[in-house]
């Protein structure tokens, strides 16, 4: 340990060292993934994903990219699968079909047509959690390059028993696939600005194609690097001057559009051999209308159904139909609960909030350590001047400064925005923000030479590791409702934030042994999730009516529904509240997992 401490760690043993922790997080994200049954979001992505494969038809899920949903359901072509191809929810030739129907055809799919549920479940995980720890190897090996190999190990350990990776690492979303992606991006990125070769502009371009075609929130990514662009070129002047440069800059950053763009519409053609013009005509239509049609949504919906340019504007209006429904959705919002209340807007505290609590608080004592080691680290250029003290620390430091440029923009755009879903959605930034704290901390470990300064400083960080492997070790399997202390803990951080934060569906087949156990007849259910409970319950289940409940037998509530009807309506939300008010008089029997309340109603 006080070699790892001291940085003097081989190549060799820190390899070894970094298979270990991976691993250890396969393990974690494995045997959980085991316990957790199908989450509301899979239902749509799974079923998406095979039809990509099987059908070559993108009518389904287009508000997101279909790679990581191909990537998911790669391993599903291996078994013998009947898809729904006849149902109504698949032909939709009824009219524009509504948002739902990706749902309804997930039902179909999985419950209704004969498949295995948990099979595809188990086979479509897989995948996702080695794209996981593709992201940890590359974070692995970009530390190593920046910092050593010490701080490449703990930020691998870092993410490894994140909690937040190990719950939504190994769900068939496009989260942690957003991640990476944005991840690699950025890597590629700063090395073509280091040196912008052919080869070097290929790979980037070849980057933010792979971000783009994982998860559309990438789209950030483009002011982002025209801004960190352009702080490059004005810190690298050549002999022609600076404006030249950035001229120069401007124009190989076009170059890499354009290679992306190459990758990203013969992709998105393959998606679509199947999938008729009139009908991608009607469903852009129908799905940028809310709102009104601006300007560029018109355009959208010319290219759906061109003239000419079949192969290249149908392809592009389907990507940039995506995009377009991302940033509306990310407009209008969604019900959202928080601390007692409710809204169909947002708050823009919601995500600081969810960071707070949802994040290990051994992490965030090591960042506040890390600022503090950021801070001195720029105090020692300043004896050069301000301005030449700045200046020196970007030349020197240009990756970090990228990492917290990237940080700041991704999170002031998602406090802006009306999307409060969970912190699952700041996940692409929790890579960078290992990376700046480590630089902090190294920086902070420096600032005195003293034996004394530098074994408080080992001890201390020795202990803020261990209790950050403790608390998440001691999550698990319940990876998704994790809370730290602050909020009460995995028991009570229900009363903060649920939806991805907490109760997603995950606990159904615990449901499902509780009910078993206890020779349950019939169980009145008010699930949220993507189980389809009449399929394991068969006459056991009935939908419970909160506004007209029976008066005796077995209850069970998810915690989101038992939130929304609990709280406080607030800022205009005119959907009806307190329904779930009379459930105060009885104290729950037992939980299944974390998330699903069990009540008995009547019982002595």
């Amino acid at each position: 340990m006080r070699a790892i401490l001291r940085g003097a760690i081989s190549n060799p043993l820190a390899n070894m060292l970094a298979v270990l922790l991976l691993e250890i997080m396969f393990l974690l994200a494995f045997f959980s993934a085991q316990k957790d049954s199908l989450t509301f979001d899979e239902l749509a992505h799974i079923p998406a994903g095979y039809s990509y494969l099987t059908q070559q038809d993108y009518r389904i899920n287009p508000e997101h990219p279909p790679l990581a949903k191909d990537i998911a359901a790669a391993p599903l072509l291996f078994l013998n699968l009947n898809f729904p191809s006849q149902s109504q929810n698949w032909i939709q030739d009824a009219g524009a079909p509504p948002w739902w129907v990706q749902f309804d055809l997930g039902t179909e799919f999985l419950y209704r047509s004969g498949n295995n549920p948990r099979e595809i479940i188990f086979f479509s995980r897989l995948p996702m959690i080695l794209l996981t720890l593709l992201l940890g190897t590359f974070l692995f090996f970009w530390t190593k390059k920046l910092l050593g190999n010490a701080a490449a190990l703990a930020a691998l350990t870092l993410f490894a028993f994140s909690p937040s990776f190990l719950a939504h690492g190994r769900l068939v979303t496009t989260d942690v696939a957003s991640a990476l992606g944005i991840f690699v991006a950025i890597y590629y990125w700063i090395e073509f600005l280091k040196q912008p070769t052919k080869t070097k502009i290929a790979k980037a371009g070849a980057a933010l194609a792979f971000a783009l075609l994982l998860k559309f929130s990438a789209i950030l990514l483009l002011p982002f690097f025209a801004v960190v662009t352009i702080v490059y070129a004005l810190l690298h002047p050549e002999s022609f001057g600076k404006i030249r440069t950035a001229g120069k800059y401007v124009a190989l950053s076009i170059l890499v559009g354009i290679v992306a763009l190459i990758f990203i519409i013969p992709f998105y053609q393959l998606h679509m051999l199947n999938y008729p013009a009139e009908r991608q005509l009607r469903d852009t239509i129908a799905d940028l209308q809310p709102g009104g049609i601006n300007t560029y949504e018109h355009a959208v919906i010319w290219m759906a159904d061109p003239p000419a340019g079949e192969f290249v504007l149908r392809p592009f209006a389907q990507f940039a139909r995506g995009v377009l429904m991302a940033i509306q959705r990310g407009q209008f919002g969604n019900t959202v609960f928080l601390q007692g209340e409710i809204t169909a807007g947002g708050w823009w505290q919601y995500f600081p909030l969810i960071y707070l609590f949802k994040v290990p608080l051994a992490f965030h004592v090591l960042f506040l350590l890390g600022l503090a080691g950021l801070v001195l680290s720029i105090k020692k250029k300043l004896y050069q001047g301000f301005s030449k003290g700045i200046t020196g620390w970007l030349k020197d430091n240009f990756s970090i400064f990228t990492f917290g440029l990237f940080i700041a923009i991704y999170l002031a755009v998602a406090m802006a925005g009306n999307l409060n879903i969970g912190v699952r959605h700041l996940l692409p930034t929790f890579p960078f923000l290992y990376m700046l704290a480590l630089y902090g901390v190294k920086e902070f470990a420096s600032h005195r030479s003293t034996p004394r300064f530098k074994r408080n400083i080992a001890i201390g960080l020795i202990l803020l590791f261990a209790a950050y492997i403790g608390s998440s070790l001691s999550a698990f399997p319940y990876y998704i409702s994790y809370y730290n202390e602050l909020a009460g803990g995995i028991d009570n951080g229900y009363k903060v934030a649920v939806d991805s934060n907490y109760d997603w569906g995950q606990d159904f087949y615990r449901l499902l042994a509780f009910a078993e156990a206890n020779h349950i007849q019939k169980l009145h259910l008010d699930y949220f999730g993507g189980e389809d409970p009449s399929y394991w319950l068969g006459d056991t289940y009935e939908k419970l009516d909160p506004f007209n409940p029976p008066s005796s037998g077995w209850i069970a509530v998810s915690v989101n529904q038992l939130m929304n009807g609990t709280a406080l309506g607030v800022d205009g939300f005119d959907q009806p509240t307190g329904y779930y008010n009379w459930l105060a008089r009885y104290t729950p029997v037992a939980r299944a997992g974390t998330s699903i309340f069990i009540y008995r109603l009547g019982a002595e």
